[in-house]
Order: C-alpha cells, then sequence, then structure tokens
C-alpha cells in the first residue's frame, strides 16, 4: 500500500529522515515510534507531500506519489494531528464535510455520511452535528477529527500523534475505540506517537526511528520481549510487558476449571483479569465459559504470548 525506498529528507547539513526503507501493508497500523527528533512526523509528512523529499522514492498502491497532482493526493488520504486543525468557524457538519464538498459529492450524500461518521466515533448527530468547535472538549474536538478524515473514504490514513492532547482517561478510550474502528473498517493507517503504551496497544507493527533511521521494525510482542538492539532496549527500560497484556482477551487463554469469584467477560483483557487477582488476591478469575490461571497469565509474558500473536 505504502513503499519508501531509500528516503532522505535534508535541510542543509542535517538529516531529518536517513536513506529510509520502509513498506505498509494493506490493512495495517503501522505505528512509527521514537524520541523528539527522530523523524517520525517528517517521515510522515513525506507520504502525502506535505514535505518533499530530498532523494528516494515513495509509493502510494504502487504509483509513485510525483505522478500525482498534490490536491489529489491528499483528498485521498485522512489526515489527522495533535491539534485536530478543525475550522474554529465551521461547525461540525461543515468540517466532516469538507472533503466529500471539495470532490462534488450531492449534498444528500454528505448528509448521511456525516451522521454515519458521529455514530461510528460515537457523537449522537442530533447533539454534535451544528455545534462549534469551541463547544467541544478535547476528545469529542479529536473524534469530530478522526470523522473528517474518514469522510472521503479514503484507504490510508496518516495520524500524527492524535491523541496526545487529551487527557489519560479519555485518551485510553479513544486509543482502544480508534483500533475497532481501524479492524471494522480494514483501513492503512501510519500512526506517530512518542507513548510506549500507545503504540503498543494500537500497532500490528511497530517501527522504532533514531536519527532519521529505521532502528527496528516488528511486532509489538517482538518489540518488546526480543528485542537485540541496544537503542531498543534503552528507550523502552522495562516498559510496555503490561501493555502487551491489554492486546490479548482472556478468551483465547481460558482453562474449563471451576472457579468461584467475581467474573469478567471473554473480551476482557489479559491485564484486566491480572489487575483483577491482584485487587482479590485469587490466583484465578472465573470467566463466563471458563477461567483462568494466574500461572497461565505468566507464561503469556513469554512464549504463549508469540504462539497467540
Amino acid at each position: 500500500m505504502i513503499e519508501m525506498q531509500n528516503v532522505t529528507k535534508s535541510y542543509g547539513d542535517f538529516k531529518a529522515v536517513d536513506n529510509l526503507s520502509l513498506h505498509v501493508d494493506s490493512g495495517e497500523l503501522l505505528v512509527i515510534l521514537g524520541p523528539s527528533g527522530c523523524g517520525k512526523s517528517t517521515t510522515l509528512r513525506l507520504m502525502n507531500k506535505m514535505a518533499e523529499r530530498t532523494s528516494g522514492t515513495i509509493k502510494i498502491k504502487d504509483k509513485d506519489i510525483d505522478s500525482f497532482v498534490e490536491e489529489d493526493l491528499r483528498k485521498g488520504i485522512g489526515y489527522v494531528i495533535q491539534s485536530i486543525g478543525l475550522f474554529p468557524h465551521m461547525n461540525v457538519w461543515k468540517n466532516i464535510a469538507t472533503v466529500p464538498q471539495l470532490l462534488g459529492w450531492e449534498n444528500s450524500s454528505i448528509d448521511r455520511r456525516v451522521d454515519e461518521l458521529l455514530l461510528l466515533v460515537g457523537l449522537k448527530p442530533e447533539n454534535y452535528r451544528y455545534k462549534k468547535p469551541s463547544q467541544l472538549s478535547g476528545g469529542e474536538a479529536q473524534r469530530v477529527g478522526v470523522a473528517r478524515a474518514l469522510a472521503s473514504d479514503p484507504d490510508i490514513l496518516l495520524m500524527d500523534e492524535p491523541f496526545g492532547a487529551v487527557d489519560p482517561i479519555n485518551r485510553l478510550r479513544l486509543q482502544k475505540e480508534f483500533r475497532q474502528i481501524q479492524r471494522r473498517l480494514g483501513k492503512t493507517v501510519v500512526f506517530v506517537t512518542h507513548d510506549i503504551d500507545e503504540a503498543i496497544l494500537l500497532g500490528d507493527r511497530i517501527c522504532i526511528m533514531n536519527h532519521g533511521k529505521v532502528v527496528s521494525l516488528d511486532t509489538p510482542e517482538n518489540v518488546v520481549l526480543h528485542s537485540k538492539d541496544d537503542f531498543v532496549d534503552s528507550f523502552f527500560k522495562g516498559e510496555g510487558i503490561l501493555t502487551i497484556l491489554s492486546r490479548k482477551n482472556v478468551g483465547d487463554y481460558m482453562e474449563e476449571i471451576p472457579w468461584e469469584g467475581e467474573e469478567i467477560v471473554q473480551d476482557s483483557t489479559l491485564k484486566e483479569a491480572l489487575s483483577l487477582m491482584l485487587l482479590t488476591g485469587e490466583d484465578r478469575v472465573p470467566v463466563k465459559g471458563g477461567s483462568i490461571s494466574f500461572n497461565r497469565i505468566l507464561q503469556v509474558v513469554g512464549r504463549d504470548i508469540n504462539e497467540k500473536a
């Protein structure tokens, strides 16, 4: 879906992106992770020509991006940034309708699409359609930003720290909801963040960058549990293991052993199961349809998690 080959972006003698090669599969959610100044946001902007590369080749759907008219390229790629970028003088309907209107959609089709997207991101159309951005909370505005990026039904979404300005509780809720939306719609997403937990929770693969180069590119499980790179080890500093448990549902690890106690549902995560065990002092948690043991959870942070990944 997206192919970058030997791409460099220089500012004078400084290389923000240095001979980078990267492939993003169709329907994949690839997270680009790294410290400030590592080149991750520049890499994202190169994909839709918000920044011009110095050298190298970038292809979208096997077609060189230089063969696109820039406006046409960007109309076909959703783009979400941390500051959201909603037009303050436009209401929610007009913000979401911006690209469909530029593409010449009929108003009846736009009306249906706006309402459909508001429902998709968890906002009731009748309550939010005509609100101005100043009337929205940070989390609500970010949801509208995602809806606007999806308005023309693009195959690709580029997201640059989209939830960075949202408070921690709403941020976690947005992360989980966005992951469900991405899986349901099958969009190809490149997601930039500096947050380790966010990268592990969302990514099918994680691309770790440093000094404009790709240091590691692998699944979250392999990056966290089986890294062989000193920079990656120092960057994570042992973090991320519990977040790996948030990627797995207890339904995949149940054992048919009768057990009494506070129940959790099968789509609860292993991290939620472990938290309940620690609170109750039990080494098992009853799950509707079975039970799960504390020892099994410990095994997940090792061999089992890779077998079931």
